[in-house]
């Protein structure tokens, strides 16, 4: 087991209180210290480095851990999601909404003590609170749109309690003030020392703006706002300088396995990651491994048939190596090796969940519990024998290797489509000093214009398709669908599985029952969700909590809510 320092974050903060005597004060006015003895208060905290660090620490315990994000799109499934399926109700409150504002005004509170302090530790973590402002708000942005600003800390009776909406530009711009204004005063990754890995970084705040402004450029670009250049701009030069900085490089430890053992714990601390959500073990561990077997997050058909054959060429086109479905393993001969890191081949022996030390033969319906897509996850299993074996127990299980929040690979796909969007077009070395870093790895050809021409390729598709193999199951796909304005092409179609008709998984238990052989499309696939929807006119939202909005009109204000909800 690795040891790691955590220290900064993932546990609560607790400050000390401490007592001193104040009896030999009390018989002289003039002498009164009118400061509190027994407890720590603004006036006896705010003085050194280290209690701006400390209070810094807590806005790293709203990172986010590991989750089921991608159910929301098109490429995961377990149980029907009612963001994807288009089924979403307006609540009353909202966690996101809630905790977003309480670390928003934590950090805020943080850039008001530290306000004009020239003591360079003292700096360093009013950056890291700059972040965080803009991490959180960038978590607001992505589902809602344009929201409050508040960057005060707000007091009873302040106007500013019932801020209107900002516009989303003006949201997105805010944000990358605070990331730009933040780079100067942070640390570069590769000088942090052993207790301070995995505190934020020049590289985090640059890979992030990069995030957001390629996430603005494209969705004001396929809305048609002329403000799109200016961000793509910006999604272009943040991520040239992560690129150009040489602090990071893809994580290649494992040899041709590397993308499988990267999200893992060979992969930990990698010069891969730029931003991890940390655990350690008997400190903070998470259960991952246990919550995937048991609730399933099974790839689905659509991210299946993304992967490439060996050669580079879509499963479609003419000329490719594809094995077609008739077999429990011939869709994945001669494909992308990150689809056999991503889904175990069917029958594969492997050590998981309950299966610690002698490895155990993968079907859909065991050991995994969900077979609802007849796909196996392989991503984030891990191989560790005493975790493998110690249940499912939240923050006190056993695993402790860390999530990747952000990562070189997608500043390096980031870089990439930015460019592309912006000129309309990438030329090879670009391709080369991005995709093709990543193909590398995997041992896959490159993406060239003259490939792409020679096969009547699509640039922008492959390029896309990259960035969606690359993260699958990270998160990603619901915003990029939203982003690229595709979502409603995409998320209503049904959401499907594995060939049964006509294949060996006809004759196999749970899918050679009757209500498996009827439950296909006109092709033979499995449908594991039928009579899905998505409302452009407001999916591309979603709703404010409406305890909020109702907060607003109280008070004769007002705080809009998203069109059609």
């Amino acid at each position: 087991m690795k040891r790691k320092h955590i220290n900064n974050h993932t546990i609560k903060i607790t400050l000390a209180v401490f007592v001193i005597a104040s009896l030999a004060l009390a018989g002289c006015k003039k002498d009164l210290n009118l400061v509190s003895q027994d407890t720590i208060t603004d006036a006896t905290f705010w003085k050194t480095g280290s209690d701006f660090k400390l209070a810094a620490n807590n806005l790293y315990n709203g990172l986010n851990g590991f989750g089921e994000e991608d159910t929301e799109s098109d490429i995961a499934f377990n149980t029907p999601n009612t963001v994807s399926n288009g089924n979403l109700q307006p609540t009353e409150n909202s966690d996101e909404w809630t905790n977003d504002y309480k670390y928003i005004r934590s950090a805020n509170n943080i850039l008001e003590k530290g306000a004009g302090n020239s003591d360079a530790d003292i700096k360093r973590y009013v950056a890291e609170a700059k972040f965080f402002r803009a991490w959180y708000y960038w978590r607001l942005l992505r589902i809602y749109g344009g929201v409050p600003l508040i960057t005060k800390v707000l007091q009873t009776g302040d106007p500013e309690l019932f801020a209107p909406r900002a516009t989303r530009t003006a949201t997105a711009d805010q944000i990358l003030k605070d990331l730009d204004d933040a780079v100067s005063d942070l640390p570069v990754q590769a000088d942090l020392s052993a207790p301070d890995i995995g505190r934020i970084t020049k590289g985090a705040a640059q890979s992030l703006a990069s995030r957001v402004a390629l996430f603005e450029g494209t969705w004001e670009k396929y809305r048609g706002d002329a403000s799109a250049a200016k961000y793509l701009d910006v999604a272009v030069s943040t991520a040239q300088q992560v690129i150009n900085s040489g602090v990071y490089s893809l994580y290649k430890g494992s040899g041709a396995q590397s993308y499988r053992y990267l999200f893992i714990e060979a992969g930990d601390d990698s010069k891969e990651s730029i931003l991890d959500r940390r655990y350690a073990r008997n400190i903070y561990g998470q259960d991952a491994p246990y919550m995937y077997d048991q609730d399933g997050y099974n790839p689905t058909r659509k991210m299946v048939d993304l992967y490439l054959d060996k050669n580079g060429l879509p499963i479609t086109a003419s000329g490719t190596v594809f094995h077609g479905y008739s077999t429990f393993t011939s869709e994945y001969q001669e494909r992308d090796p990150r689809m056999t890191m991503t889904m175990i081949i069917p029958g594969t022996l492997t050590n998981r969940v309950f299966y610690p030390v002698t490895k155990v033969e993968n079907w859909p319906d065991k050991p995994q519990r969900n077979f609802n897509t007849g796909y196996i996850l392989y991503k984030y299993m891990s191989e560790d024998p005493l975790a493998n074996n110690s249940g499912r127990n939240g923050s006190a299980s056993l695993f402790d290797f860390d999530r990747h929040l952000i990562r070189y690979a997608e500043v390096l796909l980031n870089y990439a489509e930015a460019l592309y969007e912006k000129n309309g077009n990438i030329s090879d070395n670009d391709l080369n000093i991005t995709i093709n870093q990543l193909r590398d790895r995997v041992s896959m050809p490159h993406l060239t214009n003259a490939f792409v021409g020679a096969h009547g390729l699509d640039m922008r598709t492959e390029i896309r398709r990259e960035r969606t193999v690359e993260l699958c199951l990270e998160g990603f796909r619901y915003d990029d669908l939203r982003r690229w304005k595709t979502a409603e092409t995409e998320l209503p179609q049904d959401v499907k599985g594995i060939k049964i008709t006509g294949t060996d998984w006809a004759s196999r238990a749970p899918y050679s029952d009757p209500s498996y052989l009827t439950k296909v499309d006109a092709n033979g696939f499995l449908i594991a969700e039928r009579n899905r929807k998505f409302d452009p006119a407001k999916d591309y939202l979603q709703p404010l909590p409406t305890k909020e909005v109702a907060f607003y009109a109280a008070s004769g204000k007002e705080l809009k809510q998203n069109p059609g909800w």
